[in-house]
């Protein structure tokens, strides 16, 4: 065979063409999924197998597709309903004009909002709700950003993040398998960031001289603006109680594995959609209202599981996984968990989402597979350079940020990006030292 035409060529080729287009903006991320793949199948001679192929990665997705459909719809249900609106009220009542507790307040506004898996609903509330404070009190903005982006890009390992779906569906293997080994690392990875907003607290205390000026009053507080997330016709107050009941059994029923998740966040989306909004029409206008994220969200999982369903099924990923063990050096290929998780930082920094978990991801997969590495581990590490991720020039949310705050995106990612890093190394070593990532493959030694 031609080694130009050869399987592993052919796949380095369609996954180099993909990242390509992605990168300089000729297509968008959907249709190269689609038509990247197509084009190289047909050149590998797999055209009468290529709607199989197709079909098959398709059906190996949809357990994900289904899941983030209604948790990106159950989650703006609760945001349209008002179930937030209480904690902003009470961080921006509690923090007052002390910079450690506006920091620490930052931290725990960012954790709690980045529970819809949105970075940018995420930086329109807590931005909007503490830039006032930041510049009454003439902290340094850029807190406030990193804040935001350390503590978004950690809560994003949600299942209904972006990046955990992404990861899971490059390797084919199950969300909830993916999320809840890592779960105590990422506590960790938050844990580090209140210690960096302690930090960053104390340090600027001490550069405003702070001594213990009053607390915000009402009439303060009234003067700050905050976003509403819909308008207030959409607001259920009276139904707080229920709707954090809900939520917290739901999260609880996902970390105990109660059920499947996409079931669990069907069940919980229709029992709230019911109860908050028992008129057709409102039920219909709230959907409709944020039908534009879930379509975008369930097509591009599709269209990644017609990717690598051709990627695999046309014999390119095994064929590239040979050829890059054929130049590992064996004492390395061991420590390919590690190794993936490190290499994410740099990767997803010049890499968007797509390109590196579409197109990477499931060649490293395949590859650590014959030193005995489960393909979960492998989507974990690739989670890894998240925090890393959120500073790269190739995502909106940083330029809305950064916008909002009237700073320059270079200031921000020179001011963040040693802190991401340290986070980054923090959660990888809390993965490895918890067994989410091994940090050599099972029963084999190092030499």
């Amino acid at each position: 065979m031609n080694i130009l035409l050869s399987p592993a060529a052919l796949g380095l080729a369609m996954v180099v063409t993909f990242m390509t287009l992605i990168m300089t903006k000729k297509m968008s991320a959907i249709s190269a999924l689609i038509a990247v793949p197509i084009v190289f199948g047909l050149i590998a001679g797999a055209g009468p197998e290529l709607g199989d192929m197709i079909i098959t990665g398709v059906l190996q997705v949809a357990p994900t597709a289904l899941l983030l459909a209604f948790a990106v719809l159950y989650f703006a249900v609760m945001m349209d309903a008002g179930l937030f609106d209480p904690l902003v009220d009470k961080v921006l009542a509690t923090v007052g004009e002390d910079p450690l507790r506006i920091s620490l307040g930052t931290a725990t506004l960012a954790t709690v909002v980045s529970l819809d898996g949105d970075g940018t609903t995420t930086a329109l509330i807590v931005i909007t709700a503490f830039l006032p404070v930041y510049r009454r009190v003439g902290m340094n903005p850029l807190i406030l950003a990193t804040l935001l982006g350390l503590a978004n890009s950690l809560m994003n390992f949600v299942p209904w993040g972006g990046p955990s779906a992404r990861a899971a569906s490059a390797v084919h293997a199950d969300l909830g398998e993916v999320f809840m080994p890592l779960l105590p690392a990422m506590v960790v990875g938050l844990a580090a960031v209140f210690a960096l907003a302690w930090m960053f607290g104390r340090s600027e205390r001490r550069r405003l001289a702070w001594g213990g000026e009053r607390a915000s009053s009402p009439q303060d507080l009234e003067e700050m603006d905050r976003v509403e997330g819909g308008g207030s016709e959409t607001r259920r107050p009276k139904l707080f109680v229920f709707n954090l009941i809900l939520t917290v059994a739901l999260m609880l029923g996902m970390i105990l594995g109660l059920a499947p998740l996409p079931v669990m966040m069907m069940g919980a989306f229709a029992i709230a959609m019911t109860v908050n909004y028992p008129r057709l029409a409102d039920q219909r206008a709230r959907i409709g209202e944020h039908a534009e994220n879930v379509v975008n969200v369930v097509l591009l999982i599709f269209a990644a599981g017609a990717f690598t369903g051709i990627l695999n099924g046309a014999g390119m990923a095994d064929a590239m996984a040979s050829a890059a063990l054929s130049v590992l050096p064996p004492q390395v290929g061991p420590l390919l968990a590690p190794i993936t998780a490190l290499a994410s930082m740099p990767l997803t920094f010049v890499m968007s989402n797509d390109a590196y978990y579409f197109g990477v991801v499931p060649v490293i997969a395949n590859a650590a597979a014959s030193f005995g590495i489960a393909p979960e581990a492998i989507a974990r590490a690739s989670l890894i350079g998240q925090p890393v991720h959120a500073l790269s020039p190739l995502l909106a949310p940083i330029y809305l940020a950064c916008g909002l705050l009237g700073v320059d995106v270079a200031d921000a990612q020179r001011f963040a990006l040693k802190w991401a890093v340290l986070v980054c190394l923090i959660v990888l070593a809390a993965a490895l030292a918890t067994g989410a990532i091994p940090l050599v493959a099972s029963g084999v030694p190092l030499n």
